[in-house]
C-alpha cells in the first residue's frame, strides 16, 4: 500500500479538483491562454456598422428615428451589401412617419434585412422577476427575418458560448451570427466562440460615414454581410469575453458569425482523451517512481505538461476541437507536490515549524526557560534565565546544563542528571516539579524551583526546564515559621515549640529510663514596672530577662517565654535534679546581686522559680 500512497494521492486531489470546480476554471485558463498564442485574421466578410460617438454627435442623441435606419437601409443596398442585421430594439412604435419609411425600405430590400428579438428580465410590483420579451413590430417583422440576439455569460460574468438560436414565446427562432453565417436552419444548441480571431481585424464602419455614401467606406461593404449595432461607451452594449477583453454587442455577433464562417465553431473533444491522457501520466509515473532520481521524474512531468498544452494548442489551431487537458496539468502538478512531499519529512519539517513558534514564545516569557538537548547541552536559554542566574544566552548554550547548580548539585562539568530522569516522569501533563540549589554569575547560591518535561522533538528527546527563583519565596516561608514558634518580643521559643519541646524530651527521657527538670519562673513585682514606667520600658526589661535567662542556661536546656512575665525552662541529660537545683539558685543570685538597665536605670528583681 505504501508504495502506491503517492499515486493515491494524486487520485484524491483530480478528485477534489473535479468536484471542487476548480477543472472549469483551470479549463477556461488554458483556452484562454490559447486564444492568445493563436492569433487568426477574420475573413472580412462581416462588417460592423457602428453606432459610435462621432455619429451620435451628428445625428443627434440616441434612439434616432426610424427614417434614419430607413436611409442606412437604402445606403447600404447600395452599397451592394448581401445581408444586413440590426442588433437593435425595434419592439414600440416611434412618432411620425418614421415607422412607414422603414417598412418601406425594409419591403424594397426584399427580406435581405434581419432584425433582432430578444429576452430581457424585468422587475415587477410584488419584486418577482419577469422574463420580458422583445420583438420587432408586426409591421416590420413581414418584410424581414427575425433573430434572437441574446447571449448568456458564463457563473464568472464572461461570455465564451454562442446560440444557434433560441425559442422565444414557443417560437424557435435562429441566433443573428448563425442566419447571417447562412446556418438558419441549423437547431444545434451553442457552440464555444474562437476568440483566437482578432477582433481588432474585424471591419468596423462608422454609421455617418455610410449615410453620406462615403466611396471608401462602400468599398468596404461591397458583397459583405453587415451587423448593425451600438459600440459607444454611452450606450453601454459591452461584454466581457476571455483575455480581459471588453468588447460590444455587435462585435460578440460578428466573431460568431465568422466563427461559423470560417469553421471555427469550437467544440469539446470527447472526455475519453482526456482520461486517456490522465491514465498514460498516472501509469509513467507508477513505471518512474523509485526507478528515477527526483530530478528525472520532475523534468518528465515538466516535459509531458508541456508536451500535452502545445499539442492542444497545435489542434485547436488546426482544427475546432478543443481538448480540456485541465485535468492533466492537475495530475502533473499534483505529482510534484507529492514529489516535494516524498522528498521532505513533513513531521520533521513539522516540528521544526513548532520548535522555532516555541522559541519564540519562550524568548517572551518572564520566568526563566532553558532548553537541553538529549545530551544535557542547553540549547535555549532566554532572557528570564539570564536575569536569574547572569549569564547571557552566548555564555550558556551549548553548556553542560549542571553549570547552573550549587554547590552539593551535580557537577557542573558534566552532562546534567536532567537526561537520567525516567521519560514517564517528565513527560507527563505538568512535568516533574523540584527544589534545587542554584547558583549565580557571581557565585553567590539561591533556592530555585524547576519544572522539567520532555517531548520528542526532530533531533531527538528534548528537555524544557522552567525556572523561578524563590529565594523571596523561602525567606516569607522561614519568616512564617518562626512567628509560629518564636516570641515576637523577646525571640524566645514560644508556648507552641514549649509543647513540642517537652513532648520529645519526655519521650527522650522515658526510652533511656531517665529523668527531665521542668522550672517555672516568674517576674516579680513586675506589673509596678508596668504602671510606673510604661510598658516600653516593662519590654525592656523582659527582653533583658530573655537574654539573661539564655545566656545562663546555655545549650543546656531551651528557654521559652509563656506570657507576660512567665518563662520556663527544660532540662534533660544526667544529673538533672543536681542540674536543676544548681540552675535555680545561680538564677535567683543573678537577679538579686546584678540589676537590670534599662535606660539608664538600674533595676533590681527578684523571681520565683518553681521546679
Amino acid at each position: 500500500m505504501k508504495r502506491f500512497q503517492a499515486h493515491l494521492f494524486v487520485v484524491c486531489m483530480l478528485v477534489l479538483v473535479a468536484v471542487g470546480g476548480a477543472q472549469a476554471v483551470l479549463h477556461n485558463a488554458l483556452v484562454a491562454m490559447r486564444f492568445g498564442w493563436i492569433d487568426r485574421p477574420a475573413s472580412g466578410q462581416v462588417v460592423v456598422v457602428a453606432i459610435d460617438s462621432p455619429s451620435i454627435d451628428r445625428l443627434g442623441v440616441w434612439p434616432w428615428p426610424r427614417s434614419v435606419h430607413a436611409d442606412l437601409i437604402r445606403s447600404l443596398e447600395k452599397a451592394g451589401v448581401t445581408d444586413i442585421g440590426f442588433d437593435v430594439d425595434f419592439s414600440s412604435p416611434s412618432p411620425g412617419a418614421g415607422d412607414q419609411a422603414f417598412v418601406a425600405a425594409l419591403r424594397d430590400a426584399g427580406g435581405s434585412v434581419v432584425l433582432a428579438a430578444f429576452e430581457q428580465k424585468g422587475r415587477e410590483h410584488s419584486r418577482e422577476r419577469r422574463i420580458h420579451v422583445d420583438r420587432p413590430r408586426p409591421e416590420f417583422a413581414r418584410h424581414a427575418w427575425v433573430a434572437t440576439v441574446n447571449i448568456r455569460p458564463d457563473a464568472d460574468g464572461i461570455v465564451r458560448r454562442y446560440p444557434m438560436g433560441g425559442t422565444l414565446d414557443g417560437e424557435w427562432l435562429p441566433s443573428l451570427g448563425a442566419l447571417l453565417a447562412g446556418r438558419y436552419a441549423d437547431n444545434a444548441g451553442s457552440f464555444q466562440v474562437d476568440f483566437g480571431i482578432d477582433a481588432a481585424s474585424v471591419p468596423v464602419v462608422s454609421y455617418h460615414d455610410v449615410l453620406r455614401h462615403d466611396p471608401r467606406t462602400f468599398e468596404t461593404l461591397k458583397g459583405r454581410r453587415v451587423i448593425v449595432g451600438a459600440t459607444a461607451m454611452e450606450l453601454g452594449d459591452r461584454i466581457n469575453v476571455p483575455n480581459g477583453q471588453i468588447i460590444s454587442g455587435a462585435l460578440l455577433q460578428a466573431l460568431a458569425a465568422e466563427s461559423l464562417l470560417q469553421g471555427r465553431a469550437l467544440r469539446s473533444s470527447s472526455p475519453i482523451v482526456m482520461f486517456g491522457g490522465i491514465f498514460a501520466i498516472v501509469l509513467a509515473m507508477v513505471m518512474l517512481w523509485r526507478r528515477f532520481a527526483v530530478g528525472t521524474r520532475i523534468a518528465v512531468l515538466v516535459g509531458i505538461s508541456i508536451g500535452v498544452e502545445l499539442g492542444a494548442s497545435l489542434l485547436q489551431h488546426v482544427t475546432p476541437v478543443v481538448v480540456d487537458t485541465s485535468l492533466c496539468h492537475a495530475a502533473v502538478g499534483a505529482y510534484l507536490i507529492a514529489i516535494a512531499l516524498d522528498e521532505i519529512d513533513v513531521r520533521d519539517l513539522l516540528g521544526l515549524i513548532a520548535e522555532r513558534r516555541f522559541q519564540r514564545i519562550a524568548m517572551s516569557l518572564g520566568d526563566g526557560l532553558v532548553c537541553v538537548d538529549h545530551e544535557g547541552r542547553i540549547t535555549l536559554w532566554n532572557a528570564g534565565a539570564s536575569t536569574i542566574f547572569g549569564y547571557e544566552s552566548a555564555e550558556m548554550i551549548g553548556q553542560p546544563f549542571g553549570r547552573v547548580f550549587g554547590p552539593g548539585q551535580p557537577d557542573p562539568e558534566t552532562s546534567c542528571e536532567i537526561t537520567a530522569l525516567p521519560l514517564d516522569a517528565v513527560q507527563t501533563p505538568g512535568g516533574k516539579v523540584m527544589e534545587l540549589e542554584g547558583r549565580r554569575k557571581g557565585g553567590e547560591t539561591f533556592p530555585f524551583e524547576v519544572c522539567i518535561s520532555a517531548w520528542q522533538g526532530a533531533a531527538g528527546i528534548q528537555y524544557g526546564a522552567l525556572l523561578r527563583d524563590i529565594s523571596v519565596r523561602k525567606r516569607e516561608e522561614e519568616r512564617i515559621r518562626y512567628l509560629a514558634s518564636h516570641d515576637t518580643l523577646t525571640g524566645l521559643p514560644n508556648r507552641n515549640s514549649l509543647y513540642e519541646h517537652l513532648d520529645a524530651t519526655l519521650a527522650t527521657a522515658n526510652g533511656k529510663g531517665c529523668e527531665m527538670a521542668f522550672l517555672m519562673l516568674d517576674l516579680d513585682r513586675f506589673k509596678d514596672i508596668n504602671d510606673t514606667l510604661g510598658h516600653t520600658c516593662g519590654d525592656h526589661v523582659l527582653r533583658e530577662v530573655a537574654g539573661r535567662l539564655t545566656a545562663l542556661v546555655g545549650g543546656n536546656g531551651l528557654v521559652a517565654r509563656l506570657g507576660g512575665d512567665e518563662f520556663a525552662i527544660v532540662l534533660g541529660g544526667e544529673r538533672v535534679c543536681e542540674r536543676a537545683q544548681t540552675l535555680s539558685e545561680t538564677i535567683a543570685e543573678s537577679f538579686r546581686l546584678c540589676g537590670v538597665v534599662v535606660s539608664g536605670h538600674e533595676f533590681f528583681i527578684k523571681c520565683s522559680i518553681g521546679v
